[in-house]
């Protein structure tokens, strides 16, 4: 499957996805996954073939009938709203604890703009996370690893990393956790839709009044 196609099917399928599309909201990235932009690596490997792009719709025989381990690389915060069954969890990035005034300074321009809207937490990279991949996961020559995000971009950043750390089977949830519908996994746990678990800050309540309005909309 060619990333023009890839694309394409994503799209689809969030067509069919029971709630609204929040494009309108400031977070919110386009729709059309720039994987270019994200990890040239990431993109020549799936291009390549060496990584395998599964639909969330997928994701599901691919774990029970394939044998994939899900491994979830959400921040710790997107992962308590809510989480796949049975997946593993290492954070790509932690919550930056560095208090130093430039950090500070960053950290107030990034809530004037961005915090408010998205509720998330001023970021690191977590240089650890091969390692700690290695210890969860240790067999790299057969072990099957679907590697997942909110958006499918960080995740794209995670598989890079994977693929220098010499793991040979590899696959990205193209879309991420947001292109999910309800059915696509068998269980979910947390007090979230797995799919919005993602959206924080102000642009949370103007989900969760959209929905509001949607639920009273079927009902009238």
């Amino acid at each position: 499957m060619t990333l023009i196609q890839l694309q394409s099917s994503i799209l689809k399928h969030n067509k069919h996805l029971q709630f609204p599309s929040f494009s309108s909201i400031p977070h919110q990235r386009s729709t059309i996954l720039r994987i270019s932009a994200v990890s040239p690596n990431a993109q020549q490997l799936i291009q390549s073939g060496k990584v395998r792009p599964v639909l969330p719709k997928e994701a599901g025989i691919a774990m029970e009938g394939e044998g994939y381990i899900l491994l979830d690389i959400r921040p710790e915060w997107e992962r308590e709203k809510a989480c796949v069954s049975g997946s593993l969890h290492v954070p790509l990035f932690l919550k930056d604890m560095d208090n130093t005034p430039i950090t500070l300074l960053k950290k107030w321009v990034h809530f004037g703009y961005i915090g408010l809207w998205t509720g998330q937490n001023f970021t690191m990279i977590n240089d650890e996370f091969v390692k700690q991949v290695e210890q969860k996961i240790p067999d790299k020559d057969n072990a099957k690893v679907l590697v997942a995000c909110g958006e499918g971009l960080r995740s794209l950043m995670a598989i890079s990393k994977l693929h220098e750390g010499e793991y040979k089977n590899l696959a990205w949830l193209a879309g991420g956790f947001n292109r999910a519908s309800d059915s696509d996994f068998p269980a979910v746990e947390g007090t979230e839709k797995l799919q919005y678990a993602t959206i924080g800050g102000v642009s949370y309540y103007f989900l969760q009044l959209l929905i509001l309005l949607q639920a009273v909309g079927k009902e009238s």
